[in-house]
């Protein structure tokens, strides 16, 4: 399924690859690697409330503030809440970019075999294989709470609105 006219690069329109997900849907389930490239799925998190911060790839300015500003969010948020990042870059290059900016409280994790979560979420830009930027918010119970795609990848998500949406699970 390919959807247009969501998202813009720099005011260029491109292509979504996945279904739509709404506030109320069920989240899907992805498989994601860690550092160590082990899988981590979705059930991984079972119990918690889960952050999810979409990035297209942590080596830009834009990308760096998201992953910086929801790692300092995540050290005054509940234990029962989870704050996730997930790009396209490389295990590796995720790794080493949080060792170096000092990301400790956010997960970060690589979608970049096979564009599982991309895919599953409807985040994936056909043009580059790079996920948009997004967040989403599933609650305890695998609900989906939130979700905004940001309608220029450029830009900042809306960070009060993730919040909000948080205290209330």
């Amino acid at each position: 399924m390919e959807r247009t006219n969501i998202v813009k690069f720099k005011g260029n329109p491109l292509t979504l690859v996945g279904p739509e997900l709404k506030a109320g849907d069920k989240a899907p389930d992805f498989t994601v690697l860690n550092g160590d490239l082990k899988e981590v799925r979705l059930n991984d998190f079972e119990g918690k409330v889960k952050i999810i911060s979409v990035t297209p790839s942590l080596d830009t300015p834009v990308c760096d503030m998201q992953a910086n500003r929801f790692n300092e969010d995540a050290a005054k948020l509940p234990e029962d809440v989870v704050v996730i990042n997930i790009s396209m870059d490389l295990p590796f290059a995720i790794s080493r970019f949080c060792t170096t900016t000092g990301i400790d409280k956010v997960r970060a994790y690589s979608d970049h075999r096979d564009a599982s979560f991309g895919n599953a979420y409807g985040v994936l830009i056909k043009e580059l294989r790079l996920l948009t930027r997004s967040i989403f918010v599933i609650d305890k119970s695998n609900i989906i709470k939130y979700v905004e795609i940001v309608p220029e990848i450029t830009e900042q998500p809306k960070y009060d609105r993730v919040h909000e949406t948080v205290l209330k699970q």
